[in-house]
């Protein structure tokens, strides 16, 4: 790669290391903690859950069923990188005002985080999006995965910071944790911010099919996602690659957020939970890069295969784990093939798909990406109420109730199998020359 090259790469990528910090620290590190315990202090834990459950449901649902349309009208107006910056700004704003909620404030924290949530997960839409623009022709999956690396150790690090700020408050000069913790939500958002910059002055705009501008941009935009969903049932593998997406994701992403929840059905303390986050942030740097070679070396596919057949043996073997030296193990063992079966998968579709529309079909992408832990949390309840009812004991009712997600890994990689990328390519190739009536 030629340096300018070079630097839009890296630029890309360090977005990954600016916003998960806010993946960590807020979404899976303190503030369901410190919405619990201190902004709704005196509340019942059953309805302070249901409160935070109802605002987490709420941004997903936004970003679900708007990331298609907004995907199509940043196309038609080569306005991937503004729609980026205005989700991103909402994100950083949001987080950065969480610092100043108050003690029993829970309907503001609320609010931003909300807010902070739908900047969030909206930015990484077209974030997405810009990956075709930026990596060099057959290095998709180095970059994509160089991403996701970073985003490992740029979270992990100041997460891990954080975490030593609420241990040792007085050493940085806070009365308390609390006071930590509000301080760390503001850290989130200058990180956020500061790491941003890169992208904005060095990554390039691809430009789109046929631009537009103003309501021609909207209205142009609305009518492309309405052919889209026609196109997407007759473009064969791109239709078959987001069935089998949704299904070895949906369990990808059940681990990550059943993961606390079963740690502590197991009798584990929250401080080992918050260990076993930075084993995997801290694995999961050099092995994103690691599979990003795999991917380029053996092909995407296979590391993607192989990344299912690990999780599927960490769904069984997690239900025999019985110290909390082997949630360390596998925690490590997650962080091995998290970051690559995420990069790898958004690089596999970035290559089948129809060039100039990347903000479009990524929009699709990240529905399904948003709408995924669906079928996982429901296969853990059922099978845990089923095992119970059938006089098994509590905690080996949980314990074989996390072997259900196998069943995700099992249909999503059986589907994989039978995607094409070459297919998907010729696919995408011909639709885009009837688009230019070649």
């Amino acid at each position: 790669m030629d340096r300018p090259r070079k630097r839009a790469v890296v630029s890309w990528a360090l977005y990954d290391w600016a916003n998960s910090a806010f993946a960590t620290t807020i979404i899976a590190g303190f503030f369901p903690i410190f919405f619990k315990q201190y902004l709704s202090a005196g509340v019942d834990t059953a309805v302070s859950t249901a409160r935070l459950g109802l605002a987490n449901s709420i941004s997903a649902i936004v970003i679900a069923l708007s990331a298609p349309f907004l995907g199509a009208i940043a196309d038609r107006g080569t306005s991937r990188k503004r729609f980026l910056m205005f989700f991103a700004i909402m994100g950083i704003t949001a987080t950065s005002a969480m610092s100043l909620a108050s003690q029993g404030s829970w309907v503001i924290a609320v609010w931003l985080y909300l807010f902070a949530s739908i900047g969030f997960s909206g930015g990484n839409v077209f974030y997405d999006s810009l990956l075709p623009g930026v990596a060099p022709e057959n290095r998709e999956h180095f970059v994509s995965s160089l991403g996701f690396a970073l985003g490992y150790l740029g979270g992990g690090v100041l997460f891990a910071i954080n975490v030593w700020m609420t241990l040792r408050p007085s050493f940085f000069g806070f009365t308390d944790a609390s006071q930590a913790i509000r301080f760390s939500f503001l850290s989130v958002g200058l990180w956020w911010a500061l790491f941003t910059i890169p992208l904005i002055i060095f990554v390039k705009e691809p430009r789109s099919i046929s631009a537009a501008r103003g309501k021609d941009m909207v209205i142009g935009g609305f009518r492309r996602i309405r052919s889209t969903f026609r196109e997407i049932r007759h473009l064969r593998m791109i239709f078959l690659f987001l069935i089998a997406y949704w299904l070895y994701i949906d369990g990808v992403d059940t681990i990550i957020r059943m993961a606390v929840d079963y740690g502590l059905s197991l009798g584990f303390e929250a401080k080992d939970l918050i260990l076993a986050l930075l084993i995997t942030q801290f694995v999961g740097f050099p092995s994103a890069i690691a599979f990003g070679y795999f991917g380029q070396k053996a092909g995407a596919k296979k590391a993607i295969l192989a990344a299912i057949c690990v999780y599927l043996f960490i769904s069984v073997w997690g239900a025999f784990i019985r110290s909390k030296e082997e949630f360390y193990l596998l925690a490590a063992i997650i962080g091995l093939v998290q970051g690559g079966i995420q990069a790898l998968s958004r690089s596999f579709y970035a290559r089948i798909i129809p060039k100039g529309r990347s903000a479009e079909y990524f929009g699709f992408y990240n529905m399904l990406g948003k709408f995924a832990a669906i079928i996982g949390p429901v296969l853990i309840g059922l099978t845990g109420l089923l095992a119970r009812s059938l006089g098994i004991g509590g905690t080996l009712a949980t314990r074989l109730s996390i072997v259900s997600i196998s069943v995700l890994f099992l249909s999503g990689g059986i589907l994989f199998l039978f995607v094409d990328e070459e297919k998907g390519r010729q696919e995408a190739a011909r639709l885009g020359a009837q688009e230019t009536g070649g």
